[in-house]
């Protein structure tokens, strides 16, 4: 700021805090003088967020304390390191193989920013254009998260779970969709069990098929489910 742009800046803070007023002559000249040494490097207003006007109603508002030109300064470079952190260098337009050049172009775009003299460049988000749909509704559209494709090659690793599937798909009963009383699989295939002599269960080999009873309480709760 000037000379000029820090008497304006004296006055706007003299009317909301009478307390900061030099009614001296002398006293004005040297406050004035004082505060463009300080300010020298801080612009009195940007295109892009910044007026010193704002800086000291907030400064008014916020602190007890009357208003120093450091505090000024101080908001000012919080303002311009803001800036630059959300700043991302745009491609020069410059030719790559002359790095001399390149250079400068990316300095003259961050001095720009510093300065306030030019907007920040940030990353943009990477939509595929229109209006986003709920997830949900999108599933139903597609009926898997999953390709055909890609599911079809995934049953060769996973056999249980594409048998699974396809029953689901045929409005067959999912026995793996309760818990085995008798192996107590939870949603899991089936597990082999043998009773000891002394009664204990031993065994623990996967069945192919569900056990019959865990098939009949999955129908009898698919039977009821279809009821209601």
């Amino acid at each position: 700021m000037d000379r000029r742009e820090v008497a304006a800046a004296l006055a706007y803070l003299g009317r909301l805090d009478p307390r900061t007023i030099r009614t001296g002559t002398g006293e004005a000249r040297d406050q004035i003088a004082q505060w463009q040494e300080l300010l020298d490097d801080v612009p009195f207003a940007t295109a892009h967020g910044w007026d010193v006007r704002e800086a000291i109603r907030s400064h008014v508002l916020d602190s007890p304390y009357p208003l120093l030109p450091v505090d000024i300064a101080r908001r000012w470079r919080a303002h311009r390191r803001d800036c630059l952190n959300r700043h991302t260098d745009p491609t020069p337009a410059a030719d790559p193989d002359d790095p001399a050049a390149w250079r400068a172009e990316l300095f003259r775009s961050r001095n720009a920013v510093a300065a306030g003299t030019a907007a920040p460049s940030t990353h943009r988000q990477i939509t595929g254009g229109g209006r986003p749909r709920d997830v949900e509704e999108r599933l139903r559209e597609l009926g898997s998260c999953i390709p055909p494709a890609v599911r079809a090659e995934l049953a060769r690793y996973g056999p249980t779970r594409a048998a699974r599937d396809a029953a689901v798909a045929e409005g067959s009963t999912d026995a793996l969709g309760v818990r085995c009383d008798w192996c107590h699989a939870p949603g899991s295939s089936c597990r082999r069990r043998r009773t000891s002599p002394d009664g204990t269960a031993r065994g623990n080999a996967v069945r192919a098929t569900p056990h019959p009873s865990r098939v009949d309480l999955a129908t009898t709760r698919t039977g009821r489910h279809r009821a209601a």
